[in-house]
């Protein structure tokens, strides 16, 4: 036999598994029917742990761990095609579809009072403005103030930053969005240029402290290796940085901020791009009490732990493979209080509109330990 006979076997195989494999399917859906009827959960792990079990055992030893990653894909597809029968619909997935309904035909609104923590001149208040046409800022010292504002009524939206390209993610932001239940309505993301700025006068050699954010000096760090000796000191935000050094008078001082704050606050610019990468752009989103869908809205955040055994990361990743939704970002975090286990950040894209991304809903609390819907959002640019 040559290669052609070896593939004409395999085609003559494959036909056997597709036709055997729409038996299985059609047998699937008749399950979900009679669960349905009966007020059976889709979900049945036990069963599950069987059948790995029993095909295990049925397979030649060199290929069992194929086999074993090969049923846990079927049945993957199979949950997700019994739901899908089953027009199965959680809490969430009702409120989604409410916020769709409300939503469907309105668009983002072009003025609204915002929360950003900083002061004038801060990157967050530049996202406000390119998220909305004309915001009314109320700047705040922190981003737990951000999100007490909104929570309080003080305002509709908040606007935070969430993720750097060269520093990652900003950890505290996810972790007041889940404990507070809070949602994303909209993400901007913003090129971020970092000047070295200071009083008229100073010389760089006269520099013994420089102000910034802790972001900002990490997204310095190279720039700063540079200055042997001298002191680095933490702000709130880079534009609180070039206001303190601004209203210090001094010359011995410094802060990594933005051009415009050297403009705003009236300081000299000594350096410019003293970021490590050109490329360096930082992602803010718009936060809301409540949940609001607007159209075209293509990107999901969600944050979920998992169980802390073999597979349970691939497993889900085969689900969100099975449904064809692609991952723009996942991220792993420590859980606090629980030795070597974790929860992740994700991103995914898909419409809010397609039946994966309701499928996707509808099948994530049985494929999690946990999980947070964080809100289904459009980018602006």
């Amino acid at each position: 036999m040559d290669i052609k006979d070896y593939r004409n076997e395999i085609d003559s195989i494959d036909s056997q598994l597709i036709e055997l494999f729409s038996k299985r399917m059609e047998t699937a859906g008749k399950i979900a029917q009679y669960k349905r009827e009966n007020n059976i959960p889709v979900l049945d792990r036990q069963r599950e742990r069987e059948l790995i079990d029993r095909v295990a055992s049925l397979s030649p030893k060199e290929l069992e761990s194929y086999t074993v990653r090969l049923y846990q894909q079927i049945l993957e597809l199979s949950k997700s095609y019994q739901n899908s029968t089953a027009n199965v619909r959680t809490e969430l997935y009702s409120k989604i579809e409410k916020a769709l309904a409300e939503k469907d035909k309105m668009q983002f609104p072009e003025r609204a009072v915002v929360a950003c923590q900083g002061v004038e001149g801060a990157y967050s208040s530049i996202a406000c403005e390119k998220i909305f046409v004309s915001p009314s800022i109320m700047f705040v010292n922190s981003f737990d103030a951000v999100f007490s504002a909104v929570s309080q009524g003080l305002c509709q939206y908040g606007v935070l930053p969430v993720e750097n390209s060269t520093a990652g993610s900003v950890n505290r932001v996810y972790d007041l969005m889940e404990k507070q239940h809070f949602y994303i309505v909209k993400s901007v993301r913003i090129k971020v240029n970092h000047s070295l700025v200071a009083n008229k006068g100073t010389r760089l050699e006269d520099i013994k402290e420089v102000f910034s954010h802790d972001m900002a000096i990490a997204q310095s760090s190279e720039f700063l290796a540079e200055f042997s000796g001298v002191k680095i000191t933490p702000c709130e935000n880079t534009a609180v940085a070039a206001k303190r050094v601004a209203e210090s008078g001094r010359n011995d001082v410094a802060a990594i901020s933005s051009s415009a704050c050297a403009e705003l606050y009236s300081l000299e610019t000594l350096r410019e791009s003293v970021q490590n990468r050109a490329d360096n752009y930082t992602r803010f989103i718009c936060i809301s009490k409540k949940l609001e869908i607007y159209p075209g809205a293509d990107r999901t955040s969600l944050m979920l732990t998992l169980e802390h055994k073999p597979g349970a990361l691939y497993n889900l990743l085969a689900m969100f493979s099975a449904l064809g939704i692609n991952i723009l970002k996942l991220e792993s975090r420590p859980l606090d209080g629980r030795d070597f286990e974790f929860m992740f950040y994700f991103d995914v894209e898909a419409s809010v509109y397609s039946e994966k991304f309701l499928q996707m809903i509808t099948e994530l609390p049985g494929a999690t330990e946990d999980f947070s819907y964080l809100g289904s959002y459009n980018e602006a640019v």
